[in-house]
Order: C-alpha cells, then sequence, then structure tokens
C-alpha cells in the first residue's frame, strides 16, 4: 500500500481521481477537526501473500499485464538445508520488491543459457562447463492480465534442460504474452537442477524422512511451488482449484513424474487438475519396445552416480589414490561425516567432478528417481492400476525433435556425432547471425558428411534423426499415452511441424525440439534459436501460429478441452493428432 498526500490529489498534473484502482478515504478527526488524513492507495501490483506482502511491476500500458519475478516460496537450500526437502521461507514484515527475476538454480553453463548474468547474453558463450547460477534460487514468478477478473486458469511451466540447466528468466518463458492471450494467470518456478536436484547418496539418508531420502530433491521442489500457489494464487485473481501443470522436455518428464506421484495422488488439497506435458515421457526400460531408449533411469542408476560422484571427489581431493582407497575411506566414516563432506563441496567442484571424472562412467545424468514415496517405481504401472492424478491431458512433440541431439545419432546405427561444431562455435553463430541476409553458412559446414546428403534414405540426417525420434521420444509417448487413453477419454495430442528457417537451418533443424516453446509463450526473441529461425518474411504465419496455439492452451486450461476457435478446426482425441504448421503468411492446422 502506498500513502499519497491530498494536497498531491488536487495538483493539475497528478490526475489521480482519473486513474482506476485509487481508494481515497477522508475521515474527520475526533472534535471536528479540519486536518485531513493521508489517503489509502491501492495498487494493483501490491499482494500479499501468506509470508509477507509483495510488489511487483504494472506493465499494464507496454504487454496489458501485471507481474511479480523473484517471489521466494521456499528457503535457500543452502549449507544444512541441501539435499533436503524445501522448506517455507523465513516471513517478512516490510513489502517486499518483486521486480526482478530470482537467481538461475546452480548448473554447468550450456549453450541454452543461463551465462554469467542470469539472461540471455554473451556471456553464455564463454561460461560453457562452467559453475553459474546459485544454490539460493527457489523463487516464482507470476502473470496476469491487466484486468480485475478473478477466477482464472493457472498455467504453471516447468522449464526444460535436460534437468541440468534452464532459467526461469529465460527471455523465451516470459509469461506475459501467454497470460494476456490465453486470459490466465501463468507461473513459471525455479527447482534444483543436476546433482543438487537429483542425488542419491547413502550418507544422506537418514531413515527418518521418506521425502529427504527420495534425493528427488526438483520434484520436491516442484511440490513446494505448487503448495504456495495453491495457497496465494487467490491474490493475483487466480483459481486455486483450476491449476494446469505444463512442461517442455525435462519438464515434461518431471510434469509426468508429478502426475503418478504418491505424493500428488493423496494431496488433500489437490494441486492440479489438467497437464500439458510437451515433447516428454516416463517409460523405464521395462515398459518399452526392443530398441527404445528410456526417458527414466532405475534407482540403481541413481545410487550408482552418488557412490561415483562421493569417490571421486575424494580422489580428486587427495583423501584416496583410486575408488578401493575411496571405499575404505568411506569405511572410516560416519554417515554424519561424509554428509557434512559433501555440503562443504563448491558447486564448481562438484562439477568439475561430475564433467571431468563421474561423465566418463556414463552417470552424468540427471532425472526424477523411481524410488516410489516421492515419484513412483512405475509410472506406466500407477496409471494402468488407476493410481495418477486423473484429469484431462495435453500432449505434444515436434515432428523432428531428434534433429536436435546429433551426438546420439551412433545410438540408432549413426557414424559419429553428426554435429561438426563445437558448442562454443554455435552459440557465436547463432547470437550474431542475420536470418533476413543471405546464408552465412552451408550444411556442410554443420552436418558430418557420413550423414550427407540429408534427405537420404536410412543414413542421411533426416532419417537417422527419425530413428532417434522413434526410438528416444515417440516410444516413451506412445506407452503412456495408451495407458493414459485406457483410463480416461481427455488426452489430446499435437505434432509441431513448422519449418519455416531460412537455408541450410529449415534442414538442420526443421521442426526439431524445443522449436514449438517459442510458439506456446509468444516469444520470438532474444533466445538461441532466434536469429536462425526468426525472418522478416515468416514473422506473419509465426504469429498467427502462436496466437492459435496460445489461445488453444488457454481453453484447455479453463474447460478441460482444447478446442478453440482460433484453431479453425476441431481437435479430435488421442491417438489422432492436431498438426501445427504455417506458411509465410499464416497458420495451416489440420489433423491427421
Amino acid at each position: 500500500m502506498r500513502e499519497v498526500r491530498l494536497k498531491k490529489l488536487f495538483h493539475p498534473s497528478a490526475r489521480l481521481f482519473a486513474t482506476a484502482g485509487i481508494a481515497i478515504s477522508l475521515l474527520s478527526a475526533c472534535g471536528g477537526s479540519d486536518n485531513p488524513v493521508a489517503p489509502i492507495v491501492t495498487s494493483p501490483v501490491v499482494k500479499s501473500t501468506s509470508y509477507g506482502q509483495i510488489e511487483g511491476v504494472d506493465n499494464a500500458g507496454t504487454s496489458g499485464t501485471y507481474a511479480w519475478k523473484g517471489v521466494p516460496f521456499a528457503k535457500a537450500p543452502v549449507g544444512a538445508l541441501r539435499w533436503r526437502a524445501p522448506v517455507d521461507p523465513d516471513s517478512w514484515t516490510a513489502t517486499r520488491a518483486t521486480k526482478e527475476f530470482g537467481n538461475a538454480c546452480a548448473q554447468y553453463g550450456r549453450i541454452y543459457g543461463p551465462g554469467a548474468n542470469n539472461r540471455y547474453d554473451e556471456t553464455i558463450g564463454t561460461t560453457l562447463n562452467q559453475a553459474v547460477g546459485s544454490e539460493d534460487c527457489l523463487y516464482l514468478n507470476i502473470w496476469r492480465p491487466s484486468t480485475t477478473e478473478t477466477n482464472l486458469p493457472v498455467i504453471v511451466f516447468f522449464h526444460g534442460g535436460s534437468n541440468v540447466s534452464g532459467y526461469t528468466a529465460d527471455p523465451m518463458y516470459d509469461g506475459a504474452n501467454l497470460a494476456r492471450t490465453a486470459n490466465a494467470v501463468v507461473v513459471t518456478p525455479n527447482f534444483r537442477l543436476g546433482i543438487f536436484g537429483f542425488f542419491n547418496a547413502a550418507a544422506l539418508r537418514t531413515g527418518t524422512d521418506a521425502a529427504t531420502d527420495s534425493g528427488n530433491y526438483a520434484i520436491l521442489d516442484s511440490i513446494k511451488a505448487l503448495q504456495f500457489i495453491n495457497r496465494n494464487i487467490a491474490s493475483f485473481g487466480g483459481n486455486a482449484s483450476n491449476v494446469t501443470i505444463m512442461g517442455e522436455s525435462a519438464g515434461a518428464i518431471n510434469v509426468y513424474a508429478l502426475q503418478t506421484s504418491p505424493m500428488m495422488v493423496n494431496a488433500n488439497p489437490k494441486l492440479f487438475n489438467k497437464i500439458v506435458p510437451m515433447s516428454g515421457g516416463l517409460g523405464l526400460a521395462s515398459n518399452l519396445p526392443a530398441g527404445s531408449i528410456p526417458l527414466m533411469n532405475p534407482v540403481s542408476t541413481a545410487v550408482s552416480q552418488g557412490t561415483a560422484m562421493l569417490h571421486n571427489l575424494l580422489i580428486a581431493d587427495g583423501r584416496a589414490t583410486d575408488t578401493a582407497s575411496a571405499q575404505a575411506y568411506v569405511a572410516t566414516q560416519t554417515n554424519a561425516q561424509i554428509a557434512d563432506y559433501l555440503r562443504s563441496k563448491s558447486p564448481s567442484a562438484l562439477f568439475t567432478t561430475l564433467l571431468t571424472r563421474v561423465a566418463a562412467l556414463g552417470l552424468s545424468g540427471s532425472g526424477p528417481i523411481p524410488e516410489g514415496a516421492v515419484v513412483t517405481t512405475d509410472a506406466i504401472a500407477a496409471i494402468n492400476a488407476g493410481n495418477y492424478v486423473k484429469g484431462p491431458v495435453l500432449a505434444g512433440n515436434t515432428r523432428d525433435e531428434g534433429k536436435l541431439f546429433p551426438s546420439f545419432l551412433p545410438l540408432v546405427g549413426g557414424t559419429g556425432n553428426a554435429r561438426v561444431v563445437t558448442d562454443a562455435a554455435l552459440f557465436a553463430n547463432h547470437f550474431s547471425y542475420n536470418p533476413d541476409a543471405p546464408a552465412q553458412t552451408t550444411i556442410e559446414q554443420w552436418i558430418s558428411a557420413s550423414y550427407l546428403p540429408v534427405d537420404a534414405p536410412v543414413t542421411g540426417f533426416t532419417a537417422r534423426a527419425q530413428q532417434l525420434n522413434n526410438a528416444f521420444f515417440l516410444s516413451n509417448r506412445d506407452v503412456i499415452l495408451n495407458a493414459l487413453k485406457a483410463k480416461q477419454p481427455e488426452v489430446w495430442y499435437y505434432q509441431f511441424n513448422w519449418d519455416e528457417q531460412p537455408a541450410p537451418w529449415n534442414q538442420i533443424y526443421g521442426a526439431a525440439h524445443l522449436f514449438d516453446l517459442p510458439f506456446v509463450f509468444g516469444n520470438f526473441g532474444p533466445s538461441l534459436m532466434a536469429n536462425i529461425m526468426n525472418t522478416t518474411a515468416n514473422r506473419a504465419g509465426r504469429l498467427d501460429l502462436s496466437n492459435a496455439m496460445m489461445r488453444s492452451i488457454g481453453t484447455f486450461a479453463r474447460i478441460g478441452n482444447p478446442n478453440d476457435p482460433a484453431l479453425g478446426t476441431t481437435w479430435p482425441a488421442w491417438p489422432q493428432k492436431l498438426l501445427f504448421d504455417a506458411n509465410l503468411t499464416q497458420k495451416q492446422i489440420s489433423v491427421e
């Protein structure tokens, strides 16, 4: 709340009486005094939460939204709180400014960001594989239309990044356009990443707290954010009983993990009602056809990673010389001593050990650990048994998912890494590329000769990428959507086909993994792919398709069905699919 003195209200330059949202109370003092009392001015961006009052940003005149950024939903998981379930933040008394994004969570630098400054900038290219972000990162962001409407549907988006990277301050995830177009409250929470978000080390398990012992700290962070939303979103005009959780890639994996989590199945109140998983799944090897690549690893993989991390940290510190001596050293310590040792290591030391030692063992990945308390032991079996959060599902994939993962093509018979440039060279090129100029590169400079010509049957880059797509994304898609469809009719699916990039990017990427994200958020820059995909020529078609996609998501969030007039066609349920596409000038949406 802000106080404005009465004399300022009458100043010609103020015009405050004409401003919506200002309430004035003029009270007389005892005994008939004429002394005025300072009036109360109500701001649409000052809100109360269960921890204290916050003040956001009024963007009504620019984006048509209000925003609150960097809202704490849990205490910083540092020191003794590292590798523990999140706890409530400390309350505050003075109004807290929530106008800037919170820190990105601790991670090692990748081409998708963040760099050194928690934003998309040139430092991304200079911090690759280095520690970036902070462990003090459990913040969320909220956008809503700049109206007085209440009971708006709530869309909670969990970002991608292989569960080892990503940040809500990524400009691609700005929620303003989606909130306004979908007429919804949009929330983007951070969650711990990599070995901070998923870590199973024997010394950290106390046997007294199943949540902490699970090792699924990122999922617990996500649940904590949903609990904050349930308690507080009404203050922002959202309906806590109408929450859709949406995620892309690793975020979609986590959304499925939440849908089948025993904690969420038994939650009271229910924390979400619908899900939108984009380019994800949750299959174990035992759920999938032969030759498939599972999106979830067994508990044993996480245990091996935890053990390898500990042993290699001890070797790097000179406390051991090899695995056998590391094991001998651990045997001389108590669990509490080992836990203190692990918590004493800096993010930089942990990431260096992970990337230089543990990665060579094939144990550098992260993701939900199917231990049974926080993440179910088998998501498909849980769905088959009806043990999941029932509600409408809107899933999707991009047509050419596999083209973003050229280093994985040997898994499906390819010869070596299909991409011939380094991450640093890729970032430098994409950061400064001019998409409206004549082509500044050739496909031979990007794709290995063994995958050329690109359109060759079986061995070409496009064919190999589709083989990866089938084995990795689509096999995981089929097993979970078919399980869901057997239990409920409300399952819809889209395939994103847009590939109007200038040559040679239309062949190098096409409709690759993550290329639907700018359309879902209505944000076409800046981002890693913005300069190689967004031309003046394709702008009209992009915006038309994006508008239809955002409106359809808004309708789904509101009523549990994605059919919206903006689509121009009827969207049938799975196993039929809607094809999202556009030419240079307008959307082209069809059914297959």
